[in-house]
């Protein structure tokens, strides 16, 4: 369940951070942070992402009242979010890069989903009877 990690901070001082990185995420497209870390934003990035793909006035509000900056709200609205509106959640993804040297903290790299092609865009893979059919000639040559 989100929003159930302390992260050892205060109330306070846990959303000030999850906003920051948040912030950051939506505007480089990728950071790296602790994996614990990095599944809190995961629940905030997604939900930004969803309140973003309906523009509206009351969805702007509620996106600048979490987003500390914004440009990057407006970027939201206008690049990020339109990218997703076919998919149901699962804009991020984290890849965990093992133990950070200092205090050997599992860490991760959370970034946005790249947009997929739709299948009409995508180029046409051979069939597996066309590659049989290329490969049975060079058989025989040999």
């Amino acid at each position: 369940m989100p929003g159930t990690r302390k992260l050892g901070r205060t109330t306070d001082s846990r959303m000030a951070m999850l906003r920051a990185m948040v912030t950051f995420l939506l505007e480089n497209g990728k950071i790296e942070t602790t994996v614990t870390r990095a599944k809190e934003v995961r629940s905030m990035a997604e939900k930004m992402v969803t309140i973003a793909k309906e523009d509206t006035l009351h969805n702007r509000r509620l996106v600048m009242g979490f987003v500390t900056k914004e440009a990057v709200t407006n970027k939201l609205f206008t690049e990020i979010a339109p990218q997703y509106k076919d998919r149901n959640g699962g804009y991020t993804r984290i890849t965990k890069i093992g133990p950070r040297r200092g205090d050997a903290a599992e860490m991760a790299i959370i970034e946005l989903l790249p947009v997929e092609k739709s299948a009409a865009e995508k180029p046409a893979a051979p069939k597996a009877e066309e590659k049989k059919a290329e490969e049975a000639p060079a058989e025989k040559a040999e």
